[in-house]
């Protein structure tokens, strides 16, 4: 049904915007959600919170004149409600609808696809290098991006197509100059915004083994392999191969005080195996994570910062409100670091999650193979991330 063909109830229903609703759940506020898109979009992806109730009923149930009262019995009558939808329309008939009845409702503007647009920039006061180092985190799909600046000097790690303006304007407003926009591996779950800022100037920066893979921009970016440096200011942004999740992962220790591990090690939780080469490629790839982990990152100083680029709901911040902790605190955490290779291996292959939404439209696009256009890519990668090995957390077991 066309969002104008919705039979709107003769009331004013006021929208309350992603970031207000993002606000609210920031400070603990109670806050209820009935959320009227179809039941399978909604136990996919849907907005959590400690202090969140969300309600499920699909926006068709309230076309009908007569209601169902136990659809109305649903929804809460002795605290306000928000309603959300995908795109906004469908949400505000449904509040419409209630609010004529009496019911104290708003909805969300623009829907899960204006949650989807909250990207904010949290300090990393942890971070011991030279500098300063931001974590942008997109609290829709648990995505994280990192940008780093000293002097005149900035990179970003992991950028976002969807946010290609926004890393701009902040360079501008931090009176620095954009020098590398770089990618840990080709992503899975979103479209990547290298090829994007290295249409505005700036120097891309990929792995070399993302060209192996089939990269058809390769020519147009710098090929980084194990141990090469950039410098940025007085930062050296280092290089490091983590191959496990994929052939090219590749991890970037900052100034030797936080590890940017891509999809290598999350601070809850592991990388998947299996987006590369799929199940049979899995136990492979796994074994080669283990060996990333035990070689190539705790063998770093325990006060190392770990950053991955995504969070999970299960993923607790720090006190900073970003999602890093030190190598050292996850070891303890996360029996899973300490486990002999055989045992490391069955256990990620044990309990992994549905791949991420549209993975195989979404790598042969990161790859340059496939055309999106910015609506296109936007819509690809709505949705949870699912990059982690496990369903739940692992830290703490």
């Amino acid at each position: 049904m066309d969002e104008m063909d919705f039979p709107m109830p003769d009331v004013t229903v006021d929208a309350v915007t992603p970031a207000e609703l993002k606000a609210r759940i920031d400070d603990g506020e109670d806050v209820t959600i009935l959320d009227a898109r179809m039941q399978g979009d909604y136990e996919e992806w849907k907005i959590d919170g400690e202090t969140v109730e969300s309600i499920n009923v699909p926006y068709f149930e309230f076309l009908e004149d007569e209601i169902d009262e136990e659809i109305l019995a649903a929804v809460p009558e002795d605290r306000e409600v928000t309603v959300l939808c995908a795109k906004g329309g469908a949400s505000e008939f449904v509040a419409a609808t209630l609010k004529d009845r009496g019911y104290d409702v708003h909805h969300l503007e623009d829907g899960m696809n204006g949650w989807a647009k909250i990207y904010e920039a949290v300090e990393v006061e942890r971070y011991d290098g030279a500098g300063t180092l931001l974590q942008y985190q997109r609290p829709s799909s648990g995505c994280l991006g990192y940008f780093v600046y000293d002097g005149d000097e900035a990179a970003v790690i992991d950028p976002l197509r969807a946010f290609t303006d926004r890393y701009l304007e902040d360079a501008d407003e931090l009176g620095v100059e954009l020098k590398y926009a770089i990618d840990t591996h080709i992503h899975a779950d979103h479209i990547s915004g290298v090829r994007a800022l290295v249409e505005e100037g700036v120097e891309g920066v990929i792995p070399s083994k993302s060209a192996d893979r089939g990269a058809t921009y390769a020519a147009d970016v710098t090929l980084a392999e194990d141990g090469d440096e950039f410098n940025v200011g007085d930062i050296t942004v280092e290089a490091v191969s983590t191959p496990g999740h994929t052939t090219d992962m590749t991890s970037y220790l900052i100034d030797d005080s936080l590890l940017a591990t891509g999809d290598g090690l999350f601070v809850e939780s592991v990388a998947r195996p299996d987006l590369e080469e799929g199940d049979d490629g899995a136990p492979e790839a796994a074994q080669m994570l283990h060996d990333s982990l035990h070689e190539r990152v705790l063998t770093l100083p325990d006060e190392t910062l770990i950053g991955g680029a995504h969070f999970s709901d299960a993923a607790e911040p720090a006190e900073d409100g970003t999602y890093t902790a030190p190598i050292g605190q996850l070891v303890d955490e996360m029996d899973a670091l300490s486990m002999a290779k055989d045992e490391f291996v069955d256990l990620i292959l044990s309990d992994m999650p549905p791949r991420p939404a549209n993975y195989e439209t979404i790598i042969p696009t990161n790859l340059g193979q496939n055309e999106a256009d910015d609506d296109e890519a936007f819509e690809l990668e709505l949705g949870p991330n699912n990059c982690a090995a496990s369903q739940e957390s692992l830290a703490g077991d």
